[in-house]
């Protein structure tokens, strides 16, 4: 009734305004004024780098330390020198700080980086007008490994000789990473050897085809490079076939020694593990070691073992290495118990705290049984008391909260290349730029 009332009011309106003769029909009306995007007209806009950035922006923290950093190692290799013909090489302090600033944003890829190197103001100003392309900059992530080693090496021994980090304590943990193969590329040896027998036979037939007009030189060479790769990762998988059978071999389950060995025409040096939702997908074994204290990361190693049994011996080793100081108590969880190792550390004065099996049901774990070493004995018994209890809650508490920082915020989730020796350079990566993000106050000091 409320809007009908409203209609008669305007029709009663509309009768004594035609009655009176004063009311003009209304024309057409004129068409909206608006400003429109006129995408071809040229702009002269004035743009100077160096004020794209906040003075506080993260960018110039990772410059300012990359700046600082011994490189050398990095440009041994470039072949551009002195007048000597050729392009020259982009500066590896330029790629060092692309790589370190984008596994601060959580961005692994080289195309990536290269995208926001023409749309982001942080990542044009650290290029400064230099152009990159994601050729140069994969192949610089993996380039060297030596060298990536040795600048975590230096950052390490930076903060060790700053008192900021210390190894008396270390606690490591292991992280299944998905390596970058499929589950379908692993195949026997009956079927590689039928495949490597047909790459072969197409290497001869593109080679073949060398005098084939219709194809440009470099399309040809191509061709022939993709033909000759393929061959040689079917060639590379039959070489892993005898390693993955013998660790097959030492499995407890019958149905797993049973199994005929299968390598990955993709990736050959990754295998299938067990991952952190219980499904089994091609990965690789990321081992960390972390200081509880400082939550700093001291050592980095990337292993195709399924288990962690054998890895707690070679990462004391690293860290010593690295830092050359002692590792005094070494913190790991159950699937790192091995009582040969706990003996040799023992022996060499580590303290070992690692839960004994089946302690949470047999009271006698704590008890040092008739086969037992003195090592073994020793840390049986220490792993009964309230103050080793208290001093293995720190594992969990640091190492696991930083392999799970490097996978979900520092592009660790999954492995963009292929290769134990590829892998390790991409984790190294990563346990610098944390590393970086956490200390950059320090190196800075």
């Amino acid at each position: 009734m409320l809007f009908a009332g409203t209609d008669a009011v305007k029709d009663e309106s509309a009768g004594e305004g035609s009655a009176a003769g004063g009311a003009v029909a209304a024309g057409p009306r004129e068409p909206p004024r608006v400003r429109r995007p006129d995408r071809r007209q040229v702009l002269l806009t004035p743009c100077c780098l160096e004020e794209l950035l906040p003075a506080d922006h993260g960018a110039r923290a990772v410059w300012s330390v990359v700046e600082r950093l011994d490189l050398s190692a990095f440009y041994e290799g470039l072949a551009a020198r002195g007048e000597e013909p050729g392009r020259p090489a982009t500066d590896p302090k330029l790629l060092t700080a692309l790589w370190l600033y984008a596994m601060v944003e959580g961005i692994g890829s080289g195309r990536e980086i290269v995208r926001r190197c023409e749309c982001q103001d942080a990542f044009r100003w650290l290029c400064g007008g230099v152009p990159v392309n994601y050729h140069t900059l994969n192949d610089f992530r993996v380039g060297d490994e030596q060298a990536l080693d040795d600048l975590f090496t230096q950052v390490l021994a930076v903060l060790i000789h700053k008192q900021v980090v210390s190894v008396r304590r270390i606690a490591q943990d292991g992280t299944k990473v998905r390596a970058d193969a499929g589950r379908h590329t692993f195949r026997r040896e009956g079927t590689l050897q039928r495949l490597l027998e047909e790459a072969r036979q197409h290497v001869a037939a593109v080679k073949a085809q060398a005098d084939d007009a219709a194809a440009s030189a470099w399309q040809r060479a191509a061709q022939e490079r993709a033909a000759r790769e393929r061959a040689e990762r079917i060639e590379a998988a039959l070489a892993e076939l005898p390693m993955i059978g013998a660790d097959q071999q030492q499995s407890k389950r019958p149905d797993v020694r049973a199994k005929q060995p299968a390598a990955s025409t993709t990736d050959a040096e990754a295998r299938v593990m067990k991952m952190p939702d219980n499904g089994y997908r091609p990965a690789y074994n990321v081992q960390l070691a972390t200081d509880p204290v400082s939550r700093a990361i001291v050592g980095v190693d990337v292993t195709n073992a399924r288990s962690d049994h054998a890895e707690a011996g070679p990462m004391r080793a690293q860290v010593e290495r690295r830092s050359g100081a002692k590792v005094e108590e070494h913190l790991v969880d159950g699937g790192y118990v091995q009582l040969s190792d706990i003996e040799q550390a023992e022996a060499a004065g580590t303290r070992v705290y690692a839960p004994p099996p089946r302690s949470r049901t047999d009271a006698r774990a704590f008890e040092p049984k008739r086969s037992d070493g003195p090592g073994v004995a020793a840390w049986r018994v220490r792993m009964g008391t309230t103050e080793a209890k208290s001093i293995y809650s720190q594992r969990a508490a640091t190492v696991e909260t930083v392999n799970a920082d490097l996978k979900r915020y520092r592009g660790l989730s999954r492995f963009a290349v292929r290769g134990l020796r590829k892998v390790q350079c991409q984790a190294l990566w990563a346990a610098l730029a944390y590393n970086l993000m956490h200390f950059a106050a320090v190196l800075l000091a």
